[in-house]
């Protein structure tokens, strides 16, 4: 297996030391991966190889972390969060349950990680598993979102033998056999609608509770205790729901705008439970076997940041999140409701921008945002105004780890015209 740091070599592609142990397995070839985000692609990894080149083959990772295959059931690669060979790796989990305390958040979840099951599993430590705690982690946010609001109550289907007594439809058939043949003329298998909370949907969210409980007591080198937390907080609420259910009868979830939350919390399920092939001891082994998957460091930086900007702009709507004005969308406007604020925020998981200006291609792509017509609508300001543009980056040297208070000191970008920086440092390990 290849390991890599994330961002090793962006932009400036580099050898790794070890490359001879795999130069037979990469077979003369370059290697690429990318995934969909919207209507772009971003890239994973890229392996390059001159064969002129003393060393022939290049490596740059980008803003991804995960498990892969470079070369299928021969050569996978793992790309670990650091963000650099000096500093320590960056807690992603610390960064999500710094998140989740948005309930914002909780809609923007579905771009954080890509998961292929239609490629072979790859086996890896326990320790190496970036994917399983950022699952049950957003799962039990989730639950707990959905055991705040009360579960949903709703009709499903019963069947049970009753003792001298009939209930909805006579189930004839298994009446006979079960019951009569056996000489017990008393009993009826009988099927009726009951409601409450033992529906399929809970059931599933049940049984991947189960899991998630089993797999969170196996996690090595990572503090659970805010998980057990949860955990203590959801189980009473699902005390009196069945975890045997057959997943695949649930096929669609329709949405429901009181429990908009149970269409996230039923698709974290299935995932969850399809990683573990539905057998609950897979969740407890050092060695796990992961189908290859992504996440993406700069959605989670961006999401962090949204958590951080409404920690400090906390009256309603101060901050609004990816609005669309002709097909763009600017990460952040900010909007005090005093009107002293109006700009236009990035985010931008870069950590070379500590030491360096912003770069030629976000500078354009930050003011773009800022020159369009409706943004001015947006904020209420004459076309003649220059709006002020914000990037902020990850610094592991800022010694700031929010922006509350007076810890919002934004440095400006000297060559350019009301555009500024700030840094904010990210949770380690």
């Amino acid at each position: 297996m290849i390991q890599l740091c994330e961002q090793y070599g962006y932009k400036n592609p580099r050898v790794i030391d070890d490359i001879n142990n795999f130069t037979e397995l990469l077979n003369g070839k370059a290697y690429y991966k990318s995934i969909q985000r919207g209507q772009n692609k971003a890239y994973c990894f890229n392996i390059s190889h001159n064969e002129n080149d003393e060393n022939p083959y290049r490596f740059e990772t980008s803003y991804f972390v995960g498990v892969d295959w470079i070369v299928e059931n021969e050569l996978p690669i793992y790309v670990y969060p650091k963000l650099d060979d000096t500093i320590q790796e960056v807690d992603y989990l610390k960064m999500l349950f710094a998140l989740l305390k948005e309930p914002q958040n909780y809609n923007h979840l579905d771009q954080l990680c890509e998961i292929d099951f239609n490629k072979p599993s790859i086996s890896i430590q326990q320790s190496q598993d970036l994917l399983t705690p950022l699952l049950l982690i957003q799962f039990l946010n989730v639950l707990k979102k959905i055991v705040q609001k009360g579960l949903k109550k709703s009709y499903y289907q019963v069947t049970k033998n009753l003792n001298a007594k009939v209930k909805g439809k006579i189930l004839i058939n298994q009446t006979i056999r079960n019951n009569h043949f056996k000489g017990n003329t008393f009993d009826s298998y009988c099927q009726y609608n009951e409601f409450g909370v033992n529906s399929l949907e809970n059931k599933v969210l049940k049984k991947a509770l189960l899991f998630s409980v089993s797999a969170i007591q196996n996690l090595k080198g990572i503090d659970i205790s805010s998980a057990h937390n949860i955990i203590n907080y959801i189980n009473p609420a699902f005390a009196n729901v069945d975890s045997y259910v057959d997943i695949r009868l649930l096929k669609n979830t329709k949405p429901n705008i009181l429990y908009k939350e149970y269409g996230i919390a039923i698709k974290l399920a299935k995932t969850i439970l399809k990683k573990y092939g539905y057998n609950i001891s897979n969740a407890t082994n050092e060695i796990v076997k992961t189908p290859p998957f992504w996440i993406d460091m700069s959605k989670l930086f961006e999401l962090y940041v949204y958590a951080k900007l409404k920690e400090r702009f906390t009256q309603h709507q101060e901050v609004t999140y990816h609005k669309k004005f002709n097909y763009l969308e600017p990460d952040f406007i900010v909007k005090t409701n005093d009107g002293l604020i109006k700009m236009i925020v990035d985010a931008k998981y870069k950590p070379r921008y500590e030491n360096s200006n912003i770069s030629t291609e976000d500078i354009r792509q930050i003011s773009g945002y800022a020159r369009l017509k409706k943004v001015y609508d947006f904020l209420k300001c004459d076309y003649h105004e220059v709006i002020d543009c914000l990037v902020i980056y990850s610094n592991q040297n800022s010694n700031r780890s929010d922006f509350t208070g007076d810890n919002f000191p934004i440095e400006e970008e000297k060559e350019y015209n009301r555009f500024y920086k700030i840094g904010i440092e990210l949770p380690v390990k």
